[in-house]
């Protein structure tokens, strides 16, 4: 028997938005000069990182998308927005809170992206990567808009691959039987524990370049190249 279609609570996912909201409005803030934003740029920041993780997992799996089924998503990645940059200055000063929420939200958009995608019958890879992407998509679509290198695809704090480890115990323990709450509830836990470990200990993946550190400093000059003479 076919099993119910997996249907994320609304104020889960409102909460995940007005905290993507609220990322997106500390990000705006941190602009100066001719980059600064003024009111509709920061909403549109609000609700590219707010709303765009969910966009992209509908897209992915074919399903109308369950953001635009409602006012509410709007309205909160908006306002939450519009507050957060009220208190910018407030919430600058909360850093550790600020990271903590970061990781949280993380994990919320790759646990409801990779349960939703197990829900419509996607095998496990498959739904992890759909989780991932529905994890990180909001600050890929806030790089591209804003013309800034996508931060996940340069060396940083394990952004996707927080995502993906929690994303990969979801499916894992939703594949051998584990009801779909707890296993969501651990896969967010992961996913925050080692993003803010990666922050608070500065850990990364190796650099392209150390791979190929020679070749790169031949290319670029920092190693000057001895020729055999004519």
């Amino acid at each position: 028997m076919d099993q119910p279609l997996f249907v994320i609570p609304l104020w889960a996912d409102l909460t995940a938005v007005g905290l993507g909201g609220v990322q997106g409005a500390l990000f705006a803030s941190g602009f100066r000069g001719q980059r600064r934003l003024d009111l509709l740029g920061v909403a549109i920041i609000g609700i590219l990182i707010g709303m765009g993780g969910g966009l992209i997992r509908d897209l992915l799996l074919g399903l109308p998308p369950s953001t635009l089924q409602s006012n509410w998503y709007l309205l909160t990645a908006t306002g939450a927005a519009l507050v957060g940059m009220l208190l910018a200055g407030v919430f600058q000063r909360l850093s550790a809170l600020i990271v903590g929420l970061d990781a949280v939200v993380i994990g919320m958009f790759g646990a409801f992206g990779t349960s939703k995608a197990l829900a419509v019958g996607l095998p496990l890879v498959p739904a992890v990567f759909v989780g991932v992407c529905a994890a990180v998509g909001g600050s890929v679509l806030r790089d591209v808009i804003m013309g800034l290198p996508v931060a996940i695809m340069h060396v940083g704090s394990l952004y996707a691959v927080a995502a993906g480890a929690g994303c990969l115990l979801l499916a894992g323990a939703a594949t051998i039987g584990v009801p779909i709450v707890p296993a969501a509830i651990a896969g967010i836990a992961l996913t925050a524990v080692i993003r803010v470990l990666a922050v608070v200990f500065d850990l990364s993946l190796p650099e392209q370049r150390v791979l190929y550190r020679r070749r790169v400093a031949a290319e670029t000059g920092a190693l000057p190249i001895v020729r055999r003479p004519d």
